[in-house]
């Protein structure tokens, strides 16, 4: 059974994110598959999407409701979550099939994409990582006991991840990518050409602004004025349809 896992809390993200990654999913996938969602509200949420409590973490605000947050996966158990799972971010947009990300390194206790802003700091992206439920819940026991100093000590969570684990492993570099990094033309074409989808590339990640309906409108929002004069991005059609995909 291939298991997916999401994180929702708080008002950031409303429900159309999470049934949108479900039908990405559910069309770039074969066979049986079991996608959960882990949030404190799930009004909104299709129902093929199994919706359980959103685990908390015991640490100071407002870290607590940070993707902080997201180390309570690798606590040593999780209510009705067993073996190998792969989560995704609710900002991502699936371009190609899953099905390898499940039998790539089945040895593996952790797979992760590259920090493509970063790429040489041996820092994965925690958008998509593949993680099995127990293996490394030092992770969280040592956060919980902690939490002061490591997130003083560690920008965010998945470089404390990342510097922390005892074993991290890649995702092939043409699997996951950056929208910014890998899609959106250089200075100046990007106000002639639209963004491109690299041939290769299953998992288009979208960390900070734009994010995919923003990518899909070509609106790259910032406040900074001078920021404005390079932020720019023409309307993406693979995101739109994709995104606004009816399933």
């Amino acid at each position: 059974m291939k298991q997916i896992v999401c994180m929702k809390w708080g008002k950031l993200y409303g429900p159309d994110y999470v049934n949108k990654l479900y039908g990405m999913v559910s069309r770039q996938i074969t066979g049986d598959f079991r996608f959960v969602c882990l949030t404190d509200d799930s009004e909104g949420i299709r129902p093929e999407v199994i919706c359980m409590n959103c685990p908390s973490i015991d640490i100071a605000a407002p870290h607590n409701n940070r993707p902080w947050r997201k180390v309570t996966l690798w606590a040593k158990t999780l209510p009705n979550m067993e073996g190998d799972w792969l989560f995704l971010d609710l900002d991502v947009v699936i371009t190609g099939s899953l099905d390898e990300f499940f039998t790539y390194k089945p040895e593996k206790s952790f797979i992760v994409m590259h920090n493509w802003t970063q790429p040489d700091s041996g820092i994965g992206n925690t958008s998509v990582y593949r993680f099995k439920v127990g293996s490394h819940s030092y992770l969280h026991e040592n956060l919980l006991q902690n939490h002061i100093e490591l997130i003083k000590q560690y920008r965010n969570s998945q470089t404390y991840i990342s510097r922390t684990i005892k074993e991290i492993n890649y995702w092939p570099d043409d699997w996951c990518i950056l929208f910014k990094v890998h899609c959106v033309p250089p200075w100046p074409m990007r106000f002639f050409k639209e963004p491109v989808l690299p041939s290769n590339a299953r998992i288009v990640a979208f960390p900070g602004a734009p994010n995919p309906p923003e990518a899909a409108q070509g609106n790259w929002p910032t406040k900074n004025i001078f920021k404005k004069t390079y932020k720019y991005i023409r309307p993406t059609t693979w995101v739109q349809d994709i995104w606004y995909y009816v399933k």
